[in-house]
């Protein structure tokens, strides 16, 4: 039984290690841009009937961490994105400055719409958890 104690001490030292980690550690990374792609052929296979979402319908990003939106078009044909169009083979980069949900018009999308959620930065120690938390979950499901 005093084996199960001591086996059990270090396991519970490190997820407390762990977590603090989690909870006390600046999110940081490489880059602040979230890379979405509209593949070549997109509009042939829609011009064909195919009711294809090759962009996810609400975008969600974190000012100061992934707070630059970055599309870019590999498709034959022109792609509007709000006010912008896109030629082929372009990027449109989008920063956000604000913590907001935005709605753009978007023609990669079947609906013609698509919504960008910004989270503000996760300043505080429960913040930076709960977004850590999150986003392993999301990666995991």
């Amino acid at each position: 039984m005093k084996i199960v104690h001591w086996l059990a001490l270090p396991l519970m030292a490190g997820v407390v290690g762990i977590v603090t980690w989690a909870a006390l550690t600046p999110v940081q990374f490489a880059s602040r841009e979230e890379l979405f792609e509209i593949p070549k052929g997109t509009w042939a296979r829609r011009m064909a009937g195919d009711k294809i979402e090759i962009l996810p319908s609400r975008i969600y990003l974190t000012l100061g961490i992934h707070d630059v939106l970055l599309l870019r078009n590999l498709d034959d044909v022109p792609q509007v994105f709000g006010p912008t169009v896109m030629m082929p083979g372009q990027s449109f980069r989008l920063p956000f400055e604000v913590a907001s949900s935005y709605n753009f018009a978007c023609t990669a999308h079947a609906s013609g719409q698509m919504t960008i959620v910004v989270h503000p930065q996760p300043v505080s120690p429960w913040q930076r958890l709960s977004w850590r938390t999150i986003n392993l979950w999301n990666a995991v499901t």
